[in-house]
């Protein structure tokens, strides 16, 4: 396998020139799962765990490997494994907040160009300009390029309706119509990932993420299953993120469907999104303006005369409170960290006293 075909080239190499030792070499993590990731180098592909080193040496859950790692591997002596020491810095990621109470980082994807933001006409649940916005945010605060698609546009009864709606929550970003099913738009979804890119299908399940890459590689390499027709809701079929190479170049990364997306980002994630509100917060007469009856304000006059929907600005400050309620946890779970760290130090002097 060429290097360059999985994205390699000169900021990586000067990268992994400074991180690595001189036996290990530069992969990419192509599944990532709890203990085994499989990688794939100029050997061949492996499967791999992280040396003990790495895990001591990780400071959360985030800093293990994610499918799109670039990783410094040694591959065993005498069996079909490696080793990874390290996880070169990640030039773009997708996160979410790790499902349950706490305040902990889930990166979903590493290195991605291009994000799908995938959507389905097909009627309920699965075309949704709220869960739109939300992905947006996500996409704009890892750096990648989002892309809207509109699947099984085969389905649907008014096309450009589901156009002018999905445009209107797209805060610039460009809305693909495409049909896995016939193939409609997926050249031009191609043309996104040019060789030594990679692409990202993200999305609920039952959108058509899983059909739309079997198309592109012209297999079935991934299982697909109808959506169930009383809420027209997807079962899970994609069970890890994988990185696929298609053919002719390019690579996309698969997605399980999320049913949960709570935001990891701060209000650049936000702003990317809702690039039409910051750009109008911008014109208020006072910088620290909340929008909220100052006078000069140019968000409630764009309210007032139509131009900025209520639901679109209604979104925004959920999202910017969403943010600000993780934040406070995240500040929490720091200083309980750091309480407890500076407990078990107590508890280690106490016990070396016992000793002399």
């Amino acid at each position: 396998m060429n290097l360059s075909e999985l994205g390699w080239d000169a900021r990586l190499e000067e990268l992994f020139g400074r991180a690595a030792a001189s036996e290990w070499l530069p992969a990419r993590v192509t599944r990532a799962g709890g203990r085994l990731h499989a990688v794939c180098f100029e050997g061949g592909e492996r499967f791999a765990e992280v040396s003990g080193r790495f895990r001591y040496d990780a400071v959360s859950r985030a800093a293990f490997p994610v499918t799109g790692d670039w990783a410094a591997i040694s591959p065993c002596d005498g069996a079909d494994r490696a080793t990874i020491h390290e996880i070169l810095p990640r030039r773009t990621r997708l996160s979410r907040k790790a499902p349950g109470p706490g305040a902990a980082e889930q990166v979903l994807a590493a290195n991605v160009d291009v994000a799908f933001i995938v959507n389905a006409l097909d009627g309920g649940r699965n075309a949704n300009g709220r869960r739109i916005e939300r992905w947006l945010s996500v996409v704009a605060d890892g750096g990648a390029r989002p892309v809207i698609v509109l699947n099984k546009a085969d389905l649907c009864g008014d096309r450009q309706e589901a156009l002018l709606d999905a445009r209107s929550v797209a805060g610039g970003a460009e809305v693909l119509l495409t049909s896995a099913v016939g193939g409609e738009g997926l050249d031009a979804l191609r043309r996104y990932i040019p060789r030594g890119c990679t692409g990202v299908l993200l999305g609920t399940s039952g959108v058509g993420k899983s059909a739309i890459l079997n198309r592109l590689l012209g297999r079935d390499a991934q299982a697909v299953t109808a959506v169930r027709e009383d809420d027209l809701r997807g079962r899970h079929t994609t069970t890890a993120r994988e990185l696929f190479i298609l053919p002719g170049g390019g690579m996309i990364i698969d997605t399980p469907g999320l049913r949960e997306l709570a935001l990891w980002a701060d209000n650049r994630g936000v702003g990317g999104a809702f690039p039409d509100v910051d750009e109008l917060a911008a014109r208020c007469r006072f910088r620290d303006c909340r929008h909220a009856g100052e006078p000069g304000c140019a968000v409630q006059e764009a309210l007032g005369n139509g131009s900025l929907p209520h639901d679109r600005f209604e979104s925004y400050l959920h999202l910017q409170r969403e943010i600000a309620h993780l934040a406070r946890k995240h500040d929490i779970a720091a200083r309980q960290a750091e309480q407890e760290k500076w407990k078990t130090i107590a508890r280690l002097r106490k016990a070396l006293k016992k000793a002399r």
